[in-house]
């Protein structure tokens, strides 16, 4: 099993966020976890089709660190499309 991160490009709220994905949900939670990221944070079925957490730019250098594997997004949207839930996401 493996996680995963993409570049931090994402502006919001004064930050650079990215996605935190993993091949297992189990093991994206403790990861998130060794990097002190809130379980609330979670983001998966229903509200998205795919389980990832997003993270700081900072909280990414540390992720990579601890052995997350950097990818493209090229990457990063074909593990989202591998880890995805089928009729995850509902529609209101």
């Amino acid at each position: 099993m493996a996680v995963y991160v993409d570049a931090a490009i994402w502006k919001w709220a004064g930050h650079r966020w990215c996605h935190l994905m993993a091949d297992d949900t189990d093991e994206l939670h403790r990861f998130a976890a060794s990097l002190g990221v809130k379980r609330s944070s979670y983001q998966g079925p229903p509200r998205t089709s795919a389980p990832h957490y997003d993270i700081t730019g900072f909280e990414r250098d540390r992720a990579v660190r601890l052995g997350a594997i950097e990818c493209s997004r090229e990457e990063i949207v074909a593990i989202f499309r591998r880890v995805r839930v089928p009729n995850g996401k509902r529609r209101p």
